[in-house]
């Protein structure tokens, strides 16, 4: 790839790993899945921009490696013509200056705008302690100098650029960046929601007409909340999470407080992926010990008054009366299969709501099918599910397609007539049973017995649709009745009831914390 304004070798290696690592399509060939529903995803959004594909076989030194099948594979499913494909194995150093050399060859160069006004794609940013935000990015348009005065286009900031470079592959300062080149930039950005991905930089004097196209704000989709299994680590969870947010600007957390698990955040994140870093991030960098409750989605509720409410919290859903529908959001997903497991994989797709769309057959051994799936049960263990039921073989490929009105209720659970909020949870009101029954009974053992008789109760409103009872202990009164009258043995067992009913008015029933986290992993696993 010839680079217009290229400044030097480092600079030319640098742009050909940015463009293998972004135009590039692997093909692992791993444990012999072949083509995986990811990688197909990411071609065709290629080929919709007219990106130039270059077909890679990567890990052939492994013994399971068969890298003639998965070129034909390529060829059957995605029409590459694969008789040149490289094949390549970073562990024994194969095919990695073929790789560059075909980037050098096939890949076109950037278009000559170097008069037009500055627009700069930034494609990522991280948090410098000392030198707050550094920014990657690529020019697109125009060029950029060291010193000049920039403003972001989405959230108008303004700036000015004190350091620009590019990676070599440390960074190594220049005066000047033109289109078509990759670099860094330092001007003492606070915060990383200020240089969000996406993001135009323009100059802020000959501003750009318009910014590149594609920008959107990142919105959370799901939701969970994070509460320290010790009290007094609070704050250090609120001092983790706002670290992990000037590196992330996609998470988002509010305080959050239950009668349950005490004081934790309410967090909100892009995805399951997403979720599973930041809390290992949590637990292995800072040390701290959370409970995690069941992951869940945003609901929209139509109101009677004509109002929408975005609802990522059971307790925040409106009275039934005061609300006329429910929307769920809804994802397409492609799942990719060997055909022995095609039955277990629609099984598991109408088990979870899904609405079937089509499956065909890409190759004569695999096949692909796609569903319309609510979110909210995407988010529980779908994928692994997924990977019990074919061996690990399956793969999947899901995008968010928009909301769809569902018939969803509040699940609410009472221990002795008192609601206990924390374990209130949407359901789909077919599921409403099953979900009920299986935490009242997982209660039942949890919550240890009392002196007198604690009902247990799943309801819909103020309609009990699962009920368990956990039995008192009874004392025995009798013990020291050795004969005698009957009235008197009568007598002592009518005032042991009045007692009981006594406690049973004005008692409370504290849950246990490990019954709170069972029954949290029980949801995961009904929902």
């Amino acid at each position: 790839m010839s680079i217009s304004h290229m400044r030097s070798p480092d600079l030319l290696l640098l742009v050909r790993v940015h463009c293998w690592l972004l135009m590039l399509l692997r093909c692992n060939i791993y444990f012999l899945p072949g083509v995986e529903a990811q990688t197909l995803a990411n071609v065709y959004l290629a080929l919709e921009s007219n990106l130039e594909i270059i077909p890679v076989l990567n890990k052939i030194d492994l013994p399971g490696a068969e890298p003639d099948r998965i070129a034909q594979e390529i060829e059957e499913i995605i029409g590459l013509d694969c008789s040149n494909a490289i094949r390549c194995s970073a562990k024994e150093g194969i095919g990695i200056i073929e790789i560059l050399d075909a980037i050098v060859t096939k890949v076109p160069p950037p278009k000559d705008t170097l008069k037009n006004p500055l627009r700069a794609l930034i494609f990522d940013s991280y948090y410098d302690a000392y030198r707050g935000v550094i920014v990657y990015f690529r020019v697109i348009d125009g060029s950029i100098r060291k010193g000049d005065k920039i403003c972001f286009m989405a959230n108008k900031k303004e700036y000015v650029a004190d350091e620009i470079g590019v990676l070599s592959p440390n960074q190594m300062e220049a005066d000047e960046l033109h289109a078509g080149e990759v670099g860094y930039l330092s001007a003492s950005i606070r915060s990383v929601a200020d240089a969000r991905v996406g993001d135009t930089i323009t100059h802020f004097a000959k501003r750009a007409e318009s910014a590149l196209p594609g920008y959107s704000e990142a919105t959370p989709m799901v939701f969970c909340g994070l509460f320290p299994l010790e009290a007094d680590q609070f704050e250090e969870l609120r001092e983790a999470l706002g670290r992990l947010q000037l590196n992330d600007a996609a998470l988002k957390f509010e305080p959050e407080s239950s009668s349950a698990m005490g004081f934790g955040f309410r967090c909100g994140f892009l995805g399951l992926l997403h979720m599973e870093i930041v809390q290992e991030r949590l637990e292995r960098e800072y040390n701290l010990n959370l409970i995690i409750t069941a992951p869940s989605v945003v609901y929209r509720v139509n109101c009677s008054n004509n109002e929408t409410v975005e609802c990522s919290n059971p307790s925040l859903l409106p009275e039934p009366g005061k609300r006329r529908s429910i929307e769920e959001p809804y994802v397409k997903i492609e799942l990719l299969t060997p055909k022995d497991y095609i039955g277990p994989i629609m099984e598991l797709g109408q088990e979870r709501r899904g609405e079937f769309k089509e499956m065909n057959y890409i190759t004569e051994n695999r096949a692909k099918l796609t569903y319309m799936l609510p979110l909210a049960e995407m988010v529980g263990d779908f994928f692994d599910q997924l990977k019990s039921r074919s061996k690990g073989y399956a793969s999947m490929e899901y995008s968010v397609v928009g909301y769809r009105v569902s018939d969803l209720v509040k699940l609410d659970i009472q221990i002795n007539g008192e609601p206990v909020e924390a374990l209130s949870t949407i359901v789909h009101k077919e599921k409403a049973y099953t979900v009920g029954r299986a935490l009242t009974q997982k209660l039942k053992e949890l919550i240890p017995r009392q002196m007198f008789k604690i009902p247990i109760q799943a309801c819909i409103g103020a309609k009990v649709i699962a009920s368990e009872a956990l039995s008192a202990i009874r004392k025995d009164v009798l013990s020291k009745c050795y004969g005698g009258d009957i009235s008197r043995k009568k007598k002592l067992l009518k005032k042991q009831a009045e007692g009981k009913k006594r406690m049973k008015a004005i008692g409370r029933v504290e849950v246990p914390q490990e019954a709170f986290m069972a029954v949290l992993k029980l949801e995961k696993e009904v929902l």
